[in-house]
């Protein structure tokens, strides 16, 4: 039986059409209008309220905290201060991605992890012998992201703390309307926002004091049709949509090293021991095989395809998450595994693993489309880096 979030008594009455989403065994709003425009028009305009409970969260405290973490996941966890959180995969010993999440240094010798997937054994496992406490408290901790350019505004009306002042993928632990809670500037939309962690026992008052602040400036419950949007334009991975864990692939070709997910950026190379090391340095001397990129659809392209036939392009008002074929010169070169239409960007977007060499930005390639049954191919280039990146996000 499905779970449901300690939001749940507020968002519950809010799904006018019924869609709801499984997301780790929790029972999520895929919408809560029954088309998502204006949720996915909040994220970017105004300030959108997600339930984000679902993650999996875990407590890691002792004294060999930070060792255990350090020697499990691909950043550089002494660097980690205490009020910063870090964006880290972990790997196996193979160098292929488990999983990815945050790390929040609470303390000196406590950690937050969050995940997407149940990683309680893999923590167990990794710090066996060490002297280490590792909690699960997803079920006590709920969670919700607030996320927009104004979302400081709306949050500022609540707490005494100067979130001006909050720097990016930090947090501070202070209150919103006399509630505890922690608020860290991360989310996963790719625009300015928080994440707000509160005990689950104060979840609705929470809510409902974030909605009544932020009703004179257009605060909106959305839901995962939004974010699938929102992510995909700032360049955003998804465990079980763009990667498989590698605890769960079937078999090697369906694993991913950080490098062939374009996360290079969080792999430390001069740190310790960590899992995967080796193959990981062996991989970026010989240079990685695939990488994850963004594809730009070409438009005229596209009405083309749909012009032979006689129809104005079809454009898909739901993300899509499906194995997608892209090809240069004939030869299929790699796939998309999610895209879009974005309604900011006016754009076609999608997310793919391409083969090398073929992953240079700029690079002309195409992508399967489906018209009035028949497959066919529309012109596609190559994009580097998240497509929506705004200032607000990092200032």
């Amino acid at each position: 039986m499905l779970r449901t979030t300690p939001f749940h008594p507020r968002t519950a009455p809010l799904v006018q059409g019924q869609a709801w989403r499984r997301w780790a065994g929790y029972s999520v709003a895929s919408a809560y209008e029954l088309v998502h425009d204006r949720e996915y028009a909040a994220v970017r305009n105004a300030a959108a309220l997600f339930d984000v409970s679902p993650l999996h969260k875990y407590l890691i405290s002792g004294r060999d905290a930070a060792r255990l973490l350090d020697r499990m996941v691909t950043r550089d966890l002494t660097k980690c201060a205490v009020g910063q959180v870090m964006y880290t995969p972990w790997c196996d010993a193979r160098g292929k991605v488990v999983d990815d999440g945050t790390i929040s240094r609470l303390s000196d010798r406590v950690f937050r992890l969050t995940s997407a997937e149940p990683n309680l054994r893999w923590l167990s496992m990794n710090g066996a012998g060490m002297e280490v406490a590792i909690e699960e408290v997803s079920e006590r901790l709920g969670a919700l992201a607030l996320q927009g350019p104004l979302s400081r505004t709306i949050l500022q009306q609540l707490t005494p703390a100067d979130l001006g002042a909050l720097k990016y993928f930090r947090f501070i632990e202070t209150t919103l309307r006399d509630i505890p809670v922690a608020i860290s500037r991360t989310g996963y939309t790719g625009d300015l926002g928080y994440e707000i962690w509160v005990d689950a026992a104060r979840a609705v008052p929470l809510w409902d004091a974030l909605v009544e602040a932020g009703m004179p400036y257009g605060i909106t419950p959305a839901g995962i049709w939004a974010l699938d949007l929102a992510r995909i334009e700032a360049g955003l991975v998804m465990l079980d949509v763009d990667y498989h864990s590698a605890h769960h692939a079937l078999i090697e070709a369906q694993t991913s090293s950080p490098l062939e997910l374009s996360l290079d950026w969080t792999v430390s190379w001069t740190k310790g021991p960590f899992n995967g090391q080796r193959p990981l340095r062996a991989e970026k001397a010989r240079g990685p095989a695939w990488r994850f990129v963004g594809l730009a659809v070409d438009w005229g392209s596209l009405e083309g395809l749909y012009g032979e036939v006689g129809l104005p392009p079809q454009l898909p008002t739901v993300a899509w998450r499906t194995s997608t074929p892209v090809y240069k010169d004939g030869r299929q070169i790699g796939y998309a595994s999610s895209g879009c239409w974005s309604p900011l960007l006016k754009q076609y977007l999608a997310l793919a693993h391409l083969q090398a060499p073929h992953f240079g930005a700029g690079t002309s390639v195409e992508m399967e489309v489906t018209v009035e049954h028949r497959r066919r191919r529309a012109r596609a280039t190559v994009h580097a880096g998240p497509f929506f990146d705004p200032e607000r996000k990092r200032t």
